[in-house]
């Protein structure tokens, strides 16, 4: 399991879930106001947020959330059970609403069921034309390099071929220059590593193509 920042300004109520989440597994860190919880929503896998907080919102908090960390979970756990405060939460980014008081068995389970896919997970958002790693490392993608990540994320961790990748881009095998390829791989290695300081998992397959060595969700 993995990182989960804790979202509550009663500190009773945060302390008892925070204690059997961690009882659970859970590595949980604890915040009780928005300023608290934004540089420890940096490193979460899963944010669980209050909506009553003494300097914001939780929906505030879920929506900058949603477009910092695309491959965040977000748990909305809050007394307010409106149907229009459901709504607002998961159009504005939650992936679950949670009204309180829930069982706590169930809320685990829940945390489980999301954990498995956004712990570890990095994200190709191809409307924002950006790549995110699983840390929060983000870096701007062109066109091209977008659709390359795609290709890659629809095969994970299975090598695409370059006929496969160069047809993927409209061009006639026969005549694609594979240094085309070549080029465009080689720079966003490097954009890259020279904008997170860490390696992209774009590895070059003997003699076959590419292969993007982590799973990447798409959004």
């Amino acid at each position: 399991m993995g990182n989960l920042v804790l979202l509550e300004d009663e500190v009773e109520l945060r302390e008892e879930i925070a204690a059997f989440l961690q009882k659970r597994g859970w590595k949980v860190s604890q915040a009780g106001s928005l300023a608290q919880f934004l540089p420890l929503a940096a490193q979460a896998d899963i944010a669980v947020i209050d909506v009553m907080l003494p300097d914001g919102t939780g929906f505030d908090a879920a929506s900058r959330l949603r477009k910092e960390r695309p491959g965040c979970g977000i748990v909305m756990l809050t007394a307010r059970g409106e149907t229009q405060d459901k709504l607002h939460g998961l159009n504005g980014g939650a992936d679950h609403y949670l009204v309180k008081p829930v069982k706590l068995l169930e809320f685990d389970a829940i945390l489980r069921a999301l954990s498995r896919r956004v712990v570890s997970n990095w994200w190709l958002d191809r409307q924002a034309s950006t790549l995110v790693a699983p840390a929060g490392a983000r870096l701007a993608v062109s066109s091209n390099e977008s659709k390359l990540l795609e290709m890659l994320a629809l095969h994970p961790t299975q090598p695409v071929d370059r006929r496969q990748i160069a047809e993927g881009f409209g061009f006639d095998w026969l005549s694609y220059d594979e240094r085309r390829l070549e080029t465009m791989v080689s720079r966003l290695r490097q954009r890259w590593r020279s904008e997170s300081g860490s390696e992209l998992p774009l590895k070059t397959a003997h003699r076959k193509g590419y292969t993007f060595a982590a799973p990447i969700a798409l959004a």
